[in-house]
């Protein structure tokens, strides 16, 4: 299914979905870490 990530500036992703197929609303998390990105998934 496809679905698309919005950002606030007005960009637009697409991709394919998986899960849950109601939308949903969230945040998205950018880190450039080389060790400790496993922290960010809990």
């Amino acid at each position: 299914m496809k679905r698309r990530l919005v950002l606030e500036n007005g960009t637009v992703f697409e991709g394919t979905g998986f899960g849950s197929l109601e939308p949903s609303v969230g945040e998205v998390v950018f880190n450039t870490g080389m060790t400790g990105y496993q922290d960010f998934f809990i």
